[in-house]
């Protein structure tokens, strides 16, 4: 008779197969739960890898006193309406009108705003944002959002991101942003970079919906990001050329523009080029037309027929400006050029102006040299528009093909002459502010390009590229490298009694009654870069600005001295120092105004009311600092530092 099996044996075996089949049930669910978490975890690390670091504060800080913006004639950009309003962009900020064309509010860089132009508009609902706002790209001071009541910074920690080119709003939700350096993507609540494969271009412009979005950029042609992935074209691909001044969407056609034509996409394919040898700043789509903005100030319109030949000559029409940007408002087209903001009508397309900044002020906001004369006249000098002179009753402008680029303007008050140098001469002007004549190679200088000038009793000593020209009663007489100077591309020169300080591309050389007796460079001084931009005497000592090392001191015993309180790269502009009994001031490429306590002996940083960080010129008169950038002019009252 067999043997009963015991109970607690038969339990055993129950509970291990039990076990053993749970085991075995629970794998494939225990893999899959692991393999769901690794993929959250790389989400999460992707993520968390394309979040860029950003400061998002709102913009309330009271205007800065003392403080006053000197007018320039508005420069429109870019344009969108929002809340019925029509907002203008441009290097000076922002003008609202209203359904009239009337200016209802002011935004200005510098003071309202922070302190960088606004180079395009987009208007649209971010996913963490309650309603429709204007999405503003500035170049400097990263991305601001703007509901009608208060304006939003989002500025990113790391400087590279903060330089925008253009923006582009999604019904996603998502604010798409160029820059130098790829494109960013902002959802009003995260900075992230917009996808790995659009890093590392320069971005000039963007256009298109969710999943179709076109990127055009400096030198690497266009890039089309569509079904997760991105197709690039340039010239092996048809594009006529690698650089793209702009872009218009269609549906599913893409029209490229570049200065040599515009290209053509369908559904993501190349089809053909119009208008070839066309410069297209700027591109639409009307109806069943093409118009294309042009550098020469007029508008070509294309009939986008499916049988349009090579070579199509376009119907051409006259503009007051280059058309910046075309945009869309209420079912209309408008263009915006530098006099404001322009309605297209009519077959073929012709302008109306519909609104624009009708305050006068300075010829332009790219100052590259101020002084300010014996009788209380403002010279200010422009990089590529010559000269105004400022007074109670008005601005004269003198613009011509010899007084075009300005580098540096310094007064004789005893012989009441203004010496104005130029690319293209030494310009010199009497007492009325009438230009009397130009010296260049012709007249006895080394060379017609002229940086800086000395005027003194005895003559004046003119600094070129190509080395210094002595000019007094016995004639002129030249020096450059062979007679030991230490480079001949001469920037900037101070005196002092008999000496003179020529600061070079390749160094600094003192001289004495004309001869060389002494040169600086990063081989035998505390020196850091050789580009010296800017000198001036203070006191018995000489100060010293460099491309990228900051400013140097030079004591009366020829010992040179650097400041503490000044690190990291610093570019001095070109003859950007002003010389107070109390002050030295120093304009900077992107650190505003470095201001210096001379009894104090400390530096500090400022940019309060500044239209833009990049101070170009700078001019001192009794109680008030003319401050010079690339983006206007503003006087500072000298008690803002303690005078």
């Amino acid at each position: 008779m067999p043997r009963p099996i015991p109970w607690n044996w038969l339990s055993q075996r129950w509970w291990s197969a039990a076990i053993v089949s749970f085991a075995l049930l629970s794998l494939p669910a225990f893999v899959a739960w692991e393999s769901l978490r690794a993929v959250h975890q790389a989400r999460a690390g992707t993520r968390a890898a394309a979040l860029l670091p950003a400061t998002v504060r709102t913009l309330d800080r009271p205007l800065p006193a003392g403080i006053e913006a000197i007018p320039s004639r508005f420069a429109a950009r870019d344009a969108a309406v929002l809340h019925g309003d029509l907002f203008v962009a441009g290097p000076q900020g922002i003008i609202e009108h209203d359904a009239n064309g009337a200016v209802v509010r002011r935004f200005r860089t510098g003071f309202e705003l922070p302190p960088a132009a606004i180079v395009s508009l987009g208007v649209g609902t971010l996913a963490a944002h309650a309603g429709p706002e204007l999405i503003i790209a500035t170049d400097g001071e990263g991305l601001l959002t703007f509901d009608g009541r208060r304006f939003e910074q989002v500025r990113p920690e790391a400087p590279e991101y903060r330089k925008l080119t253009a923006v582009l709003v999604l019904d996603s939700g998502r604010a798409l942003l160029g820059t130098p350096g790829g494109v960013l993507a902002y959802d009003g609540r995260e900075l992230t970079r917009a996808h790995s494969e659009l890093t590392g271009a320069a971005v000039t412009a963007l256009a298109g919906s969710d999943g179709d979005v076109w990127i055009g950029t400096v030198e690497r042609g266009v890039w089309h990001w569509h079904a997760g992935g991105v197709d690039r074209f340039d010239g092996s691909r048809g594009l006529p050329d690698p650089r793209v001044l702009s872009i218009a969407v269609d549906g599913s056609r893409a029209f490229v523009g570049t200065a040599v034509g515009i290209a053509q996409f369908e559904a993501g394919q190349y089809v053909r080029t119009i208008g070839e040898g066309l410069f297209a700043s700027s591109l639409a789509v009307r109806g069943g037309s093409l118009i294309a903005g042009t550098i020469d100030e007029s508008i070509a319109e294309f009939e986008l027929t499916s049988r349009l030949p090579r070579g199509a000559r376009p119907m051409v029409a006259d503009a007051p400006a280059a058309i910046e940007r075309f945009f869309e408002a209420d079912g209309a087209l408008y263009g915006v050029a530098h006099d404001g903001v322009h309605a297209v009508e009519g077959r073929p397309a012709r302008l109306r102006r519909v609104a624009g900044d009708e305050n006068g002020g300075l010829t332009d906001g790219n100052v590259s040299a101020l002084a300010v004369d014996r009788r209380g006249r403002l010279w200010v000098g422009y990089f590529d528009r010559g000269l105004d002179i400022v007074t109670g009753r008005g601005v004269t402008h003198v613009e011509d093909e010899r007084v075009f680029c300005v580098n540096r303007i310094v007064h004789d008050t005893a012989a009441q002459v203004t010496a104005v140098a130029t690319a293209n001469g030494l310009a010199l002007f009497d007492a009325a502010g009438t230009l009397k004549e130009v010296l260049g190679r012709a007249e006895g200088l080394i060379a017609d390009h002229v940086t800086d000038v000395i005027l003194n009793a005895g003559g004046m000593a003119v600094a070129t590229p190509a080395g210094l020209t002595f000019v007094d009663a016995r004639g002129s007489r030249s020096l450059y490298a062979f007679h030991g100077l230490v480079n001949n591309h001469v920037y900037s020169l101070a005196s002092a009694g008999h000496e003179v300080l020529a600061g070079t591309l390749g160094g600094i050389s003192l001289l004495e009654d004309g001869i060389v007796h002494a040169n600086y460079t990063n081989a035998n001084s505390p020196l850091t870069h050789n580009w010296i931009t800017a000198v001036a005497r203070v006191g018995d000592e000489w100060f010293v600005g460099t491309y990228g090392g900051g400013v140097f001191r030079l004591d009366e015993k020829g010992v040179w001295h650097r400041f503490a309180d000044l690190t990291g790269a610093i570019e001095v502009n070109s003859n950007a120092l002003a010389v107070t009994d109390t002050h030295v001031f120093a304009g900077t490429l992107s650190r505003g105004l470095l201001v210096y306590d001379r009894q104090s002996g400390r530096w500090h940083a400022f940019d309060d009311g500044l239209p833009s960080r990049n101070v170009t010129a700078l001019a001192f008169d009794g109680d008030t600092l003319y401050v010079g950038t690339d983006n206007g002019v503003v006087r500072i009252s000298a008690n803002r530092f303690g005078s």
